[in-house]
């Protein structure tokens, strides 16, 4: 065997010179001493192999079960950026939709404005221009009014300002919106000298004196109540019920100050306005 072999070999190396007895005793100790030392060198390198191969397989096993764990966290990962990305898309979808609708919107929107600020333009110059009409007619009611003033003092030897005649007959209501239209009302006859100028008109006229709103209650047209007439004789006699105004008529004698009477606010007259 190859045991032998080797212990024959060390024997060799050996001095045996007086050791005759006992030496098949020691070689068959030191046969056993090897083979015992061999084999518990053969078994601790298995032990090693085996505690490598545990530590190698336990680790292996290990970095598996992590890999495992990593790639499940991995495909976890994938799959919610994956539904993140369908959500994403789909919100852009929305907002390309939307961004598009605020863009006709928006388009829309300046097309108005251009529309609104062309008719503002136009708007613009048309009241520029009624501004300057208005203008000129002021100048012209003002100019006619002066006209008009002019006339009555010249023809009727009036001093009273601040008054004027309707330009046709008309009812009592009609001269009346005759006047308010120009800043005026019919004339108040509240002094004798009023009373002096108006009677020197040589036609019948309105004045602002009536009782249409409450019948026998005359009233002037700014509410107050008649205090001085100067009343034609039997007048107010308010015949058939249905006179309710009173005029001023003509009269030749100008000392003759009594000339008022009432008739129904239906005929037609001259109305005089006063500022």
């Amino acid at each position: 065997m190859e045991f032998d072999a080797i212990y024959a070999s060390y024997e060799d190396g050996i001095d045996t010179t007086g050791q005759d007895e006992g030496k098949p005793q020691k070689r068959r100790g030191r046969r056993c001493l090897v083979l015992k030392t061999v084999c518990l060198g053969l078994i601790c390198v298995l032990l090693l192999v085996f505690i490598t191969l545990y530590i190698t397989i336990t680790a292996e096993r290990d970095l598996l079960k992590s890999y495992k764990n990593t790639a499940e966290e991995f495909n976890h990962t994938i799959n919610s950026l994956q539904d993140n990305y369908t959500d994403l898309m789909s919100e852009k979808d929305q907002l390309k939709n939307s961004f598009n609708s605020l863009s006709q919107k928006k388009l829309e929107l300046e097309t108005r404005v251009n529309d609104l600020s062309v008719e503002k333009g136009q708007l613009q110059r048309s009241v520029e221009s009624l501004s300057q009409k208005k203008l000129e007619l002021e100048t012209r009611v003002a100019s006619l009014s002066e006209e008009l003033t002019k006339v009555f003092k010249e023809g009727y030897q009036c001093s009273l300002d601040g008054f004027f005649m309707s330009n046709k007959p008309m009812s009592w209501s009609e001269s009346r919106q005759f006047c308010r239209d120009r800043g005026a009302d019919l004339i108040i006859i509240n002094t004798e000298e009023k009373q002096r100028c108006i009677s020197s008109f040589k036609e019948r006229v309105w004045i602002g004196l009536s009782d249409i709103e409450n019948e026998g209650n005359l009233k002037w047209v700014d509410n107050s109540t008649l205090i001085q007439g100067f009343w034609t004789e039997g007048e107010p006699n308010d015949d058939k019920g249905i006179e309710d105004c009173v005029e001023i008529r003509y009269s030749c004698s100008s000392s003759n100050l009594n000339n008022w009477n009432d008739l129904p606010c239906s005929e037609k007259r001259k109305g005089i306005c006063e500022k």
